[in-house]
């Protein structure tokens, strides 16, 4: 054989199926682990996981929305991209819950659909979906692959999408026949986006020296932040200016973690269930310094009265989001970590002495507190111990919705960001223990706890038997009341504490009926279903208490135990999440006991 021939054969391109494109692809961008339940629109990727060995693991969930949540804890405590996949029809669509979710809380996410043949679609084949017209509200972008030469484009595409600007998760559907066809490897071609610039603008440095000035003459400012701060890595810049300036700062429940507890400026968070402390000080701060949030209405209330009598700057990444609830004196688009560390450059100390005592003075008066006589396990006590407990561990935290979550926003100490994974904008029921398995799955070393309400858990309480099959030793503190909590506080609180099926046991029940005469401190009569035993059902470690001088060292027990445990503490149904501001309405309605 002559050299020339020799030379051509060894630069002929590989020839690789679209299967193993995108799994190719998956591994170049840096993708270690992913969440994937099969089925037959779906099972040409997943053989062609099996081909790249330990490049990438694959675990499978339960239930394809629990796969879904577990790519977000995943993100939502590292940072780095949640991969999921799932099969077509019923498989794509138990996805959109969870896309919604991510959209909401701009959590970037590459969602991977089967999808029956391109010669099938719009034929109403079987286990077809139209999962690109299902999902073109929800997600930040979305793909139909029709033809193979396009996957090695559109997989560098949406991992670029999904990373840059503002977050948010990505759809790529994925005909089957696209990806058994075949083509030479190239998987480096150039992007084609037309019109997307998610790089803002650097902020000029006169758009700077105005938000110094604006601070230099406050008297009583406050600085307001969000998830974005998060998402932008931008904690670090943060606690800086904070320390510079000495300005009070309140955070939103995505902003959690992005300022230390402890530091005599943070005022918590504020909102619907915020602290009183946070609320009152935005009530009255004549310059508020929001720095990526969105103004979302669960910490404004009537948003003409939020702070009403305050000059605003809003920076955010996000152009839409500028003037969008709340109009900006003045408005920035620009990277948080850009501006802030621009700012901290410059920034000068304001005379704000009077200010800091009035919000100590605050914090003081109105402190997140709860009935510590009750000889039972109140919700905030079992979780303020549990904080406690773990203040020295690596622990990442994660919770379902409702009473249970806000009681976590408030009684757990976070003192690092991306440490709490809460479903905020979309408030999913059932996010908890899924996320809770994404984040043990990035951090196999670290304590990872789900701390859930036994309304939200059990609506994905088959992801117990991913944790257990998989080796992901997640605890779940379980506080089980019996009911559908947050809404029981409202039918109390606003509809003459008439029972309307929040009651989660048998119908023939006394809890179950109508109006309700339980005390505060009111267990259900009877409890269901049996916890423990479905834990153990799934080779999960499991207790119950309900004693609070046994709570310690039953919590002890479920940190040292070595796999997955469920910890089922029976507490009463009656206990309310305050403070309170009720929706639509301002500070002045803060329900405070």
């Amino acid at each position: 054989m002559s050299t020339a021939s020799s030379t051509s054969q060894a630069a002929a391109p590989h020839v690789m199926n679209g299967a193993d494109i995108l799994v190719k692809s998956l591994v170049d961008h840096g993708v270690e682990v992913l969440f994937a339940y099969p089925g037959g629109c779906s099972m040409p990727m997943h053989q062609a996981l099996t081909r790249f060995g330990d490049s990438i693991r694959t675990i499978l969930p339960r239930h394809e929305q629990g796969g879904a949540f577990a790519a977000q804890g995943y993100n939502r405590s590292t940072g780095k991209i949640g991969v999921v996949m799932a099969t077509s029809g019923p498989g794509a669509t138990n996805l959109v819950t969870a896309i919604a979710d991510a959209k909401l809380d701009s959590i970037p996410m590459i969602c991977i659909t089967g999808q029956v043949p391109t010669k099938a679609i719009g034929s109403d084949a079987f286990q077809e979906t139209p999962m690109v017209e299902i999902c073109r509200g929800i997600t930040k972008h979305h793909y139909l692959v029709t033809d193979i030469k396009d996957l090695p484009r559109v997989m560098k595409e949406a991992f670029h999408i999904a990373m840059s600007g503002r977050p948010g998760p990505v759809l790529i559907d994925m005909p089957k026949d696209v990806q058994m066809d075949e083509m030479p490897n190239d998987l480096d071609p150039p992007m084609d986006l037309p019109g997307y610039d998610p790089a803002p603008p650097v902020v000029a440095p006169e758009t700077i020296r105005q938000i110094a000035a604006a601070i230099k003459m406050a008297r009583r400012p406050v600085i307001y932040a969000g998830g974005g701060v998060i998402l932008g890595d931008a904690s670090e810049e943060l606690r800086t200016l904070i320390s510079k300036t000495g300005i009070p700062t309140v955070t939103t429940i995505m902003g959690i973690g992005a300022v230390e507890p402890e530091n005599p400026h943070s005022l918590d968070w504020l909102g619907m269930h915020g602290a009183a402390y946070a609320n009152y000080a935005v009530k009255d701060c004549d310059l508020l310094i929001a720095l990526g949030v969105r103004f979302d209405d669960r910490v404004t209330g009537k948003v003409e009265a939020f702070a009403k009598d305050a000059k605003i700057i809003h920076v955010d990444i996000d152009a839409s989001e500028l003037n969008k609830n709340k109009q900006a004196h003045i408005p920035v688009r620009g990277d948080v970590k850009q501006v802030m560390t621009e700012l901290n450059r410059i920034v000068q100390k304001p005379e704000i002495g009077e200010w800091q005592k009035h919000c100590a003075e605050l914090k003081a008066k109105f402190p997140l507190t709860y009935d510590k006589s009750f000889d039972g396990i109140l919700q905030q006590h079992a979780i303020e111990t549990l904080s406690k407990m773990t203040a020295d561990r690596e622990t990442y935290v994660s919770v379902g919705v409702g009473q249970h979550q806000m009681w976590a926003a408030q009684f757990f100490k976070f003192r690092r960001p991306r440490t709490f994974m809460s479903s905020s904008g979309l408030g999913t029921m059932g996010f908890g223990l899924p996320a809770a398995m994404g984040a043990q799955a990035a951090h196999p070393g670290a304590l990872v706890i789900d701390i859930d309400g036994d309304g939200s858990f059990q609506m994905n309480i088959q992801e117990l038997a991913t944790c257990f099959c998989e080796e992901l030793p997640v605890k779940v503190l379980l506080l089980n009341n019996q009911h559908l909590g947050m809404v029981v506080q409202w039918e109390d609180r606003f509809m003459g504490r008439n029972r309307a099926h929040t009651y989660l046991g048998p119908i023939s029940h006394e809890e179950a009926k109508g109006p309700s005469t339980a005390d505060r401190f009111e267990y259900a009569s009877e409890r269901y279903p049996n916890f423990v035993q479905i834990a153990k059902g799934y080779g999960c470690g499991a207790a119950t208490v309900k004693r609070k001088a046994d709570l310690e060292g039953a919590l002890q027990e479920m940190i040292d135990y070595q796999g997955p445990f469920l910890l089922d503490v029976e507490v009463p149904y009656q206990e309310h999440v305050l403070p309170m501001i009720p929706g639509g309405m301002t500070v002045d309605d803060m329900i405070l006991s």
